[in-house]
């Protein structure tokens, strides 16, 4: 039934532009299952203690002064996919406004291929921090998908309690980021409106897709640096079990990834860590942390294969 009412939605796409965010948000959801959200108390505060924790642990370990996000919430699927369509239907609204006709046929292969992948992601997605990019205000927020926490701990077998901790606190380094460098988020939002624009125009702007993936490594691997030092618990475990699980999806999984650039950002985590764990060993935490300074002070494409070169750089 789900599947049924999933290919209606696209089917019945209409409107003007290339996409219709309605019946993306429709497919998506009827495609997906809703999860359960019975959230009692103790559950609740504990979701509120690991992020409070994670808050305290990251301010004292980076020695970064920043805030959560005033949104934080415990979210199923559907709450997910809703949010991410708002920031998908944003990010495509320049190439929509290029579109001067789009023939019906093609409205519904957009707006099904963009239901697909709102639907793997909502039936993947653990937790999210959300700079809500491209917005009119700066509302940012921190979404953590509990269907998909205790369907991952109980695949790995391990305590809900403590993954969920995990979730958190990786999540919480990049609010962490973000809230140390209020200029971060106007920074991509420029890189990635130039981009579009060329796109728009029909060129494709290596440099700046380079430095919007540069910027992105140094994202992710400095979350990777903050979780390896100021996490309160082992978790090699959990990491490997989740790269096994990820290593052993099956075929459909695997192309989806591909299609959605996962493994780039699997890349990015990696090269990133390589990186600032070079920089922490060589001139401490809080050293590594002049990345968020400002963005001349974020590592070159050069700097992150070659670490000694921002070192003499940033922190001589």
């Amino acid at each position: 039934m789900g599947l049924y009412h999933s290919v209606q939605a696209v089917a019945g796409a209409t409107g003007d532009g290339p996409i219709d965010w309605s019946a993306v948000a429709d497919a998506a959801k009827a495609a997906t299952d809703t999860g359960d959200l019975s959230v009692e108390t103790p559950e609740r505060d504990g979701y509120a203690t690991d992020v409070r924790d994670a808050r305290n642990r990251v301010r004292e370990v980076g020695q970064l002064a920043f805030d959560l996000p005033e949104t934080v919430e415990i979210q199923n699927r559907h709450h997910w996919i809703d949010a991410n369509v708002a920031t998908f239907s944003r990010v495509m609204e320049p190439i929509e406004q290029q579109a001067e006709y789009i023939p019906g046929i093609a409205r519904v292969v957009n707006t099904g291929s963009m239901a697909v992948a709102l639907s793997f992601l909502g039936n993947n997605v653990l937790g999210q921090y959300d700079p809500v990019l491209l917005a009119d205000n700066d509302a940012h927020a921190l979404y953590f998908v509990r269907p998909n926490i205790h369907r991952v701990a109980d695949q790995l077998n391990v305590e809900r309690d403590r993954f969920r901790r995990w979730i958190a606190f990786h999540e919480v380094t990049h609010a962490a980021e973000f809230g140390a460098a209020p200029w971060l988020s106007d920074h991509l939002e420029t890189a990635m409106e130039d981009a579009i624009d060329n796109l728009t125009d029909g060129n494709i702007d290596r440099a700046t897709l380079g430095e919007l993936d540069t910027t992105m490594t140094a994202v992710e691997g400095y979350a990777e640096l903050l979780m390896d030092r100021a996490f309160d618990d082992e978790y090699d475990d959990l990491r490997r079990k989740v790269d096994e699980r990820r290593q052993g999806r099956g075929p459909i999984a695997s192309l989806m990834r591909r299609l959605l650039g996962l493994g780039m950002k699997r890349q990015q985590y990696e090269r990133g860590k390589a990186f600032f764990d070079t920089v922490a060993d060589a001139r401490g935490v809080a050293a590594a942390g002049r990345v968020w300074d400002s963005p001349d002070t974020l590592p070159t494409e050069d700097e992150i294969e070659t670490p000694t070169l921002w070192i003499d750089r940033v922190d001589p």
